[in-house]
């Protein structure tokens, strides 16, 4: 396999403060000695943060009930979306996404192209993990908080206030916004500098750096996964190094519309005039007036995507075999994923405004097929690729 540059963020890669951990990913994997650096103070206070329950207005809700350690900074749960709010039962509007790899992640911006990529969350609204943390504190749906002020008096309630103001100072209570933006900068530092959020040990780095072989059936996934005919997904999940030997993100953080089917289990779905329309809205603002956005996620990292209980933006799948289904299967045999109406007509694209249906990627492979055409995976390819993406799995341990 070549080495070839891995658009968007090498450049950003090393050039972040904590690209030291990288490079130790990096190094341990060529069987380099890399002793890990202590959490700096700042990055200690983010852990005790994020593992916080108290600082929610339920008093049961943290960062990690929602992405834990032990399912890759996922939920641990099938659930479509996540419950949260003041009394723990309201329902959330997105599938709740891993925080592992997204250190790397570039400010969003427009590329040479006009097309839009980078920023965190699945719209890209956020330019920092400190800025993507800011949220979920306020939100009705999550630690629902009804102020930062809010956030900042049980802060300084905590068991390590004192250590809080230790680091940043000890007025900084005084000092609401302030401290409040004190708090998201050490869940920031936490997560950069914290190992564990971005391992790079899974079988596939292991085998990149000549570590493991893959099996057969892992090598004809990784194939049918770089195939332009076939699954092309590398075109959006790069699956080759890196500048400098960078390990693969397998994201581009490019956007795409996949028109991907309405999830019922999500409640806010009943209301039939709802649509999550990703870049241009609800949540995202700035540019709900570009409708040739609407309807765009950011394409997310594969790097454990075979731990994921539910897929895409809404959680709609919560099968990876049925996710690659859809891919192969979506223009081909349309009636497998989408309702009919009362004439027995498919509505093909259903969780997108028939004014926007026009947005959806129907160009590129596999989505270039139309109905009764055959689809561009078979189902032991499939399956093939299914054992593929589980090497992206973090925490290979190689047989002795």
């Amino acid at each position: 396999m070549t080495s070839q540059d891995q658009p968007g963020a090498v450049a950003h890669f090393f050039r972040t403060q904590f690209a030291h951990v990288c490079i130790c990913a990096v190094a341990s994997l060529h069987g380099a000695l890399c002793l890990a650096a202590e959490l700096s103070p700042a990055a200690q206070l983010g852990r005790q943060i994020f593992f916080d329950a108290s600082l929610s207005a339920s008093g049961r809700l943290s960062c990690a009930s929602c992405h834990d350690p032990a399912h890759a900074y996922a939920p641990g749960n099938g659930l479509a979306v996540q419950l949260g709010g003041a009394d723990g039962n309201m329902a959330g509007y997105r599938a709740t996404p891993s925080l592992r790899y997204l250190e790397h992640t570039p400010a969003f911006r427009f590329d040479e192209e006009g097309a839009p990529n980078g920023g965190i969350n699945r719209d890209g609204r956020a330019a920092s993990l400190a800025e993507q943390a800011e949220r979920p504190f306020l939100a009705p749906h999550e630690m629902a908080n009804a102020s930062t002020d809010e956030v900042v008096e049980k802060l300084g309630r905590s068991p390590y206030a004192a250590q809080f103001r230790q680091v940043f100072g000890d007025a900084i209570f005084a000092k609401p916004q302030q401290a409040f933006r004190r708090l998201t900068h050490a869940l920031q530092q936490y997560q950069q500098e914290e190992p564990d959020f971005h391992r790079y040990d899974s079988k596939y780095d292991l085998y990149l750096a000549n570590k493991v072989p893959l099996d057969l059936a892992e090598l004809r996934g990784l194939a049918l996964f770089n195939d332009e005919r076939k699954g092309n997904c590398a075109a959006c999940h790069p699956s080759v190094r890196g500048e400098r030997g960078a390990p693969p993100l397998f994201t581009d953080f490019s956007y795409d519309n996949l028109g991907v089917p309405r999830n019922a289990r999500i409640p806010a779905t009943a209301d039939a005039a709802y649509f999550d329309l990703g870049l241009c809205g609800p949540d995202r603002t700035d540019l709900a007036g570009k409708g040739a956005l609407c309807g765009a996620f950011k394409v997310p990292s594969l790097r454990n995507v075979a731990t994921r209980q539910v897929f895409f933006h809404n959680g709609v799948f919560d099968k990876l075999t049925d996710a690659l289904r859809f891919y192969v299967r979506r223009d081909t045999h349309p009636q497998e994923w989408y309702p009919r109406d009362k004439r027995g007509k498919v509505q093909k694209f259903n969780d997108v405004p028939a004014r926007y249906r026009a947005n959806v990627n129907t160009t590129e492979a596999p989505f270039d097929r139309r109905r009764g055409m055959a689809p561009a995976l078979t189902a032991g390819e499939i399956e093939d690729m299914v054992k593929f993406l589980a090497t992206l799995t973090d925490g290979y341990q190689v047989q002795q």
